[in-house]
């Protein structure tokens, strides 16, 4: 009885601690890109989200906005839309606001 007292407490006490690695390592993963688009805005060398919607939306009248996503590879964001069932979506320089392709 005791034994298995013991191996209880020792399971619980190694999901305890995995379950606390896991979120870590998730968090990292997701401040991946976004941690890099706030260092590089921060850094004065991009165009924040807010500037670049203010420039991209009104030339996309008709089309609903889903939402950005951020390629730190390419220091560029990507602006989702949808009209009449068909995605849009319009890639855009993070450093002049400036639309680098935009595909059907």
């Amino acid at each position: 009885m005791i034994l298995r007292r013991s191996f209880m407490v020792t399971f619980a006490s190694g999901l305890a601690l995995a379950a606390m690695a896991v979120p870590a390592a998730a968090q990292d993963q997701l401040q991946g890109d976004q941690g890099q688009a706030r260092r590089d805005l921060q850094a004065g060398t991009q165009l924040s989200l807010r500037e670049i919607e203010r420039r991209i939306l009104p030339r996309m009248q008709g089309s609903e906005y889903l939402g950005p996503a951020y390629d730190s590879t390419a220091r560029a964001y990507r602006l989702k839309f949808i009209r009449d069932g068909r995605v849009t979506y319009v890639d855009v320089d993070a450093k002049t606001g400036k639309i680098i392709r935009q595909s059907r």
